[in-house]
């Protein structure tokens, strides 16, 4: 693509932070180039299709060196194509201390979003099973608010973690159709690789789609590309600090089956409790049974590989101390210290006495996961509290500006901070729309 004198805002990555802001510019009238690594196939909740955007090893799916999986959605709307739809409200105090107060945009998103726990109908019986049992132990276990449209969904479905074919649960998707309905552009296949500088000014960006590289040039840019996907970018562009201290929201599942229920087709983590004081949080995870095999697989469980549908199951996940890197061609290395680990015991033991007491057996547990990669553009640090870099025009909306770890789903945080930005990029203190009436410098040219 040639440079153009159309585009506005350039968004590079679509999940639920760039995906944001994109529908948010459009909507103040600004002409959005939205620019994504993954492809944008028709979602259809399908074991192959998750596999193919979220379990790639090397790409969507990242070992560290204590074994420790993390998954990463690489496709139109990010992970949250394939997130649990949680959400919890996000972290006012740690915000408030950074100097943003969120509070406005965070009104602006319940406004907007279905963000209701489930229905007693809704809930399976996996779910209300655990809940009961926690309940029975004098445990704090409530049913949890989701990104999702309960009248769209059907009974027994399973399909949340495969992204929603239904329509029903929110993705970074429904933002992108939106911005594309008000005449943004989208390009699929384009990875980015490094941002263009001239004299401290972001002033385009360089991708690679198809085995060649382009250039596209706009006024303002913003990395959107996720906690990995955004310090590499940062990194390739200048900004040299960016990829170092991150958290991940490490993760264990506990196993046990029983004898009296059948389940397995339900949505997860409909319930749980936020143990803060301890630093995690537990909720119920049923999960399909292609992913029930991989998990008990990969711990030489082969014996329950035939036990989904009798299988309860809990998720601990830990608020983990930052640490760590990522590497310069996206690798991640991060060790679990021993204080984290110590929290994923804990959650262990009490996940063991919930499900033995709703009457559990061959209590288990799986190896490590993680998620949410995130604060390796921390704000005060790589951004400041509008979310710019140290290059102007150059911005960062997405899980990598968070400055700590807080152990929980990160959705409801980032749609908010794309609120805020796009509100900050309209209102005057960016330099007016670019318009490419100069010819790119030999250094601009992408090779032929």
């Amino acid at each position: 693509m040639n440079p153009s004198s159309e585009t506005d805002v350039i968004v590079v990555g679509t999940g639920p932070g760039g995906a944001t802001v994109a529908r948010e510019m459009t909507r103040r009238n600004q002409a959005v180039l939205m620019l994504e690594w993954g492809d944008n196939q028709p979602i259809k909740g399908t074991m192959p299709q998750f596999a193919r955007a979220a379990a790639i090893p090397g790409k969507s799916f990242l070992i560290t060196g204590d074994l420790c999986g993390m998954i990463r959605g690489i496709t139109t709307g990010g992970s949250s194509v394939f997130y649990y739809a949680t959400a919890f409200d996000p972290p006012l105090e740690m915000f408030d201390a950074c100097g943003i107060d969120l509070r406005a945009d965070l009104d602006e998103v319940r406004a907007e979003l279905p963000m209701q726990p489930l229905s007693d109908d809704l809930m399976g019986p996996m779910a209300r099973r655990m809940m009961a049992s926690a309940r029975d132990l004098g445990y704090d276990w409530q049913k949890l608010p989701k990104f999702i449209d309960q009248d769209k969904c059907k009974p027994d479905c399973f399909r949340c973690n495969y992204g929603c074919p239904e329509g029903a649960k929110w993705s970074g998707r429904m933002f992108v159709d939106e911005a594309l309905q008000r005449g943004a552009r989208l390009i699929n296949g384009a990875r980015v690789g490094r941002v263009i500088i001239e004299n401290g000014n972001a002033i385009g960006v360089e991708y690679r789609r198809k085995g060649e590289i382009q250039r596209v040039y706009a006024g303002t840019i913003v990395l959107s590309a996720g906690g990995i996907g955004s310090p590499l970018i940062l990194r390739a562009s200048g900004i040299k600090d960016a990829g170092y201290d991150f958290f991940f929201d490490p993760l264990i599942t506990v196993m046990g089956t029983i004898d009296d229920a059948v389940g397995g087709r339900e949505i997860p983590m409909a319930s749980g409790m936020h143990v803060e004081e301890d630093g995690y949080v537990m909720t119920d995870m049923t999960v399909p049974w292609s992913l029930h095999a991989v998990l008990n697989a990969a711990r030489g469980r082969l014996d329950q590989l035939h036990t989904h549908q009798r299988t309860l199951q809990i998720m601990i996940k830990i608020k983990d101390q930052l640490g760590g890197r990522i590497t310069d061609t996206g690798g991640i290395r991060k060790r679990l210290a021993e204080v984290d680990k110590v929290k994923i015991l804990n959650g262990y033991a009490r996940a063991r006495e919930i499900l033995a007491h709703a009457g559990a057996r061959n209590i288990h547990r799986s190896g490590y996961l993680a998620a949410h990669p995130g604060g390796t553009a921390k704000i005060n640090d790589v951004v400041d509290t509008d979310l710019k870099t140290a290059f102007d025009n150059l911005y960062v909306c997405d899980c990598s500006v968070m400055p700590k770890a807080w152990g929980l789903p990160p959705t409801f945080s980032l749609v908010a901070l794309g609120k805020r930005l796009a509100k900050h990029l309209a209102g005057g203190s960016v330099r007016p729309p670019y318009r490419a009436n100069r010819t790119p410098s030999e250094a601009d040219r992408a090779p032929s």
